[in-house]
């Protein structure tokens, strides 16, 4: 059995849709968390810069792959292309203890 995975996203939002980024991965909370796969999605915020960091747990790359063609996920991506400074870093991590 392949062991479940973390990723960390850093969001990077243009100074004048900061509220538009928050207010949209807030909308999707929910309904992400409840997916198959799901094992954590938490929104945290930087302390130090106008950033947002996704922490999620995924039971496997197919379940991340699902969640990202989720219905509810495009338009966000969409939205994206003009709301963020610089595209999203994601960092897929294993945990080792």
């Amino acid at each position: 059995m392949t062991p479940s995975f973390h990723l960390f996203a850093k969001i990077t939002p243009k100074p004048e849709h900061l509220q538009d980024v928050r207010q949209s991965i807030l909308s999707i909370l929910a309904q992400t968390r409840a997916e198959p796969g799901c094992l954590k999605f938490d929104l945290l915020e930087g302390r130090e810069e106008a950033c947002f960091y996704l922490s999620e747990e995924w039971e496997n790359d197919a379940a991340l792959a699902a969640h990202y063609a989720s219905d509810y996920i495009a338009p966000i991506f969409a939205k994206y292309e003009n709301w963020l400074a610089k595209p999203v870093e994601i960092h897929k991590m294993t945990a080792l203890g």
